[in-house]
């Protein structure tokens, strides 16, 4: 199944893993909305809105850019508007964006507490709320969330319970949506890497350019999320995918092709327990100090 002529209402996009969705929808055809807050570039991040807008368009899709902070209701609604008004409905709304602080309790501050839960719990609420009576309307509707799978082990809270809860709530709205809309045909789930993926938040928050080797590249969660969003939504909700997983049961076999550096050992992602071969998560909780 294609995604052509798709309409994905995505947050954040500017970069990274959300860029990569998009561009692998763009291939198809698809209709991409880049709401995310970076219209201007930041020295520190790579692209903007526009930058995405045109490699979506470059790539053979159609884009619109927004600068959108999602923790606002009322300018979510307005891209929401400005949505169907350009490509007349939306099909498909994937919760990209996210804020990341690897930080203890007592090493952080209220504010970036109040970023996190704003971005991932609020503002994956106000899209879906904004989204749904559109997504309603849709042949095929898909809500997916970059989420990991949930879990009650503290150790995966314990050393940075700000963000480790930030997280989860995004996964428990996935539990919650996916029961309560089954019955109006939509498809929620959750997608979440196996491994660390190369992106700015790797390199800016977690173990600097040093750990991007033993990365996966952005473009295996692109893939695996193609996958879903194709499949028959009234099939496919509830889930709490990693992205290898998905490919393996889409017939992938070489996992080689997403590596960053060849042969180097992988770096498992938060929230996921290591396979053979691969570096346990522990390497990647160690609580940094607030700055």
């Amino acid at each position: 199944m294609s995604l052509a002529g798709k309409t994905i209402f995505m947050s954040g996009g500017s970069r990274g893993i959300g860029l990569a969705i998009a561009l692998r929808a763009a291939r198809d055809g698809a209709n991409i909305v880049i709401a995310a807050k970076t219209g201007e570039r930041d020295p520190r991040l790579e692209g903007t809105i526009y930058t995405a807008a045109a490699a979506v368009e470059a790539a053979g899709g159609k884009a619109l850019p927004l600068v959108v902070d999602i923790r606002d209701e009322d300018r979510v609604k307005a891209a929401v508007a400005k949505t169907v008004e350009s490509f007349g409905g939306i099909d498909m709304l994937v919760n990209n964006a996210s804020a990341i602080r690897l930080t203890g309790t007592l090493d952080t501050p209220v504010k970036r507490y109040d970023l996190m839960h704003g971005v991932n719990g609020r503002g994956t609420f106000v899209c879906a709320q904004a989204c749904l009576p559109h997504l309603f309307n849709s042949p095929n509707p898909h809500i997916l969330t970059l989420s990991p799978p949930l879990v009650s082990d503290a150790k995966w809270f314990k050393d940075f319970p700000a963000y480790a809860i930030a997280k989860y709530t995004m996964s428990l709205f996935t539990l919650a949506w996916a029961g309560e809309f089954r019955d109006r045909g939509i498809a929620v789930n959750s997608l979440w890497p196996r491994t660390a993926i190369a992106t700015a938040a790797v390199r800016n928050e977690i173990g600097g350019t040093d750990m991007l080797a033993a990365c996966r590249k952005p473009e295996i969660v692109a893939d695996a999320a193609h996958y879903i969003l194709t499949r028959p939504a009234r099939e496919c909700s509830g889930n709490f995918f990693l992205d290898d997983e998905v490919l393996l049961a889409a017939g992938v076999r070489d996992f080689a092709q997403y590596d960053v550096q060849a042969g180097a050992a992988l770096q498992t992602d938060l929230f996921v327990e290591a396979l053979p071969g691969m570096l346990p998560a522990d390497n990647m909780m160690k609580p940094r100090q607030s700055a």
